[in-house]
């Protein structure tokens, strides 16, 4: 069975998956067909997740970074980033890398002073 691997080009920040490259896609990877629509997929529940994040967002009494949606944004683009930095080009995986994305989403930053008695600390 031959390799049919595709280069495509990714725009997290606009949701876009290109066959050329743009100013616009920063991120190259190489994908076979089932690879490629399980990105689709992980860019769809981050899209999914976003619309719910912004509607949580004008809730007054809701700190942001204890809320549940921003919290399955925040698994969303873990898991989006970790699956471009696996099937990246050395160019993308050096970028994400020095983006310092994926450490800084795991990071919940939960050990800051001040939020060690909050009932929203779940």
């Amino acid at each position: 069975m031959q390799d049919s691997s595709t280069h495509f080009f990714v725009s997290v920040t606009h949701n876009l998956i290109e066959q050329t490259k743009n100013e616009s896609t920063p991120f190259e990877i190489v994908v076979d067909e089932e690879q490629l629509n399980q990105l689709k997929d992980l860019m769809k529940v981050l899209e999914d997740d976003d619309t719910y994040t912004l509607q949580r967002a004008p809730v007054p009494y809701k700190s942001a970074d204890h809320d549940e949606a921003t919290e399955q944004f925040s698994d969303g683009m873990t898991l989006l980033y970790s699956f471009l930095y696996e099937h990246g080009t050395p160019d993308t995986r050096q970028a994400i890398e020095s983006m310092n994305v994926l450490p800084r989403l795991q990071d919940t930053d939960y050990d800051d002073p001040g939020y060690e008695n909050s009932p929203l600390n779940k």
